[in-house]
Formats: structure tokens, C-alpha cells, sequence
């Protein structure tokens, strides 16, 4: 079947569903600011419990993650994700998302070649760029002698 990009465009938009955009934008505020919310209440428990800023603040990501990952775990995370879409990409707990999923998806290869060959396919671009970028912008900063 040939068909020109426009013939296959006008075909995907006669069946395509549109998306709700103002309900969709509306549900990642909410869960969105939910996760962040939660992240500070777990902050200001960890500083009730006697831990200092610094402290407090890595015991709070650590607890994100590991519910991140738990929920994940549970197939919890991904039904909130259904419905929050972008809003459940809040950096730490997408990432946990990130990675836990694919090394659940492929725990039956083996723990060597499904777990964990698997674990950063999702993350590991990001690792990649994310460091690169900040090498770049390292050697760019000490050129210009901004460090």
C-alpha cells in the first residue's frame, strides 16, 4: 500500500482520539505537585527526627526512591503514570521509575543478562548526556575562567 506523507497524515488524524490537553495538563499539576509535596513532608520528618538540612535532604531522596521503585515494583506506578503523564517525571522519582521498571520487565533473562543488562536502558542515555553536558560545560566555565 503507497501512500504520500500527506495521505498517511490525513489517515492517522481520522483515527486518532484527540487528547484532552487542559485535563491532561490539569492531572500532572496535580500529581506532580503531589510527589513534591510528599517529597517536602518527607523532608520536614527526616529534620523532626533530629537529622540536619544536608542529611535530611539525602535521607528524603533515598526514601523517594525506594518508594519510587516500590511502586513500581507493586505495578502502582505505572497506573498513577497513566493518569498524571508528565507529572509523575518529577526528576528523582521518574529516574527510580526509570530504571526499576526495565530490571522488573527482565528479571526472568537472569540477573547478569535481564536485570542487569537491562536496568539503564531507559536511564542510561540520560546518564550518558547528562554527564557529558556537565564536562562540557565544566571545561567551557574554566576556558572562561568562570571557576
Amino acid at each position: 500500500m503507497d501512500m504520500t506523507p500527506q495521505e498517511y497524515e490525513q489517515l492517522v488524524e481520522k483515527h486518532c482520539k484527540a487528547s484532552p490537553l487542559g485535563k491532561d495538563m490539569l492531572w500532572a499539576f496535580v500529581i506532580g505537585g503531589a510527589i513534591c509535596t510528599l517529597g517536602q513532608g518527607i523532608l520536614d520528618f527526616w529534620k523532626a527526627a533530629g537529622l540536619d538540612e544536608k542529611d535530611a535532604a539525602t535521607a528524603t531522596s533515598i526514601t523517594l526512591i525506594g518508594l519510587s521503585a516500590l511502586l513500581t515494583g507493586l505495578h502502582l506506578y505505572e497506573k498513577l503514570a497513566k493518569h498524571a503523564g508528565a507529572g509523575t517525571l518529577v526528576p528523582i522519582t521518574g529516574f527510580s521509575n526509570s530504571v526499576a521498571s526495565p530490571a522488573l520487565e527482565f528479571k526472568s533473562e537472569g540477573f547478569v543478562l535481564g536485570t542487569g543488562a537491562k536496568m539503564f536502558t531507559i536511564a542510561g542515555p540520560v546518564i550518558v548526556y547528562g554527564i557529558s553536558a556537565s564536562i562540557i560545560y565544566g571545561v567551557i566555565l574554566v576556558i572562561f575562567g568562570a571557576v
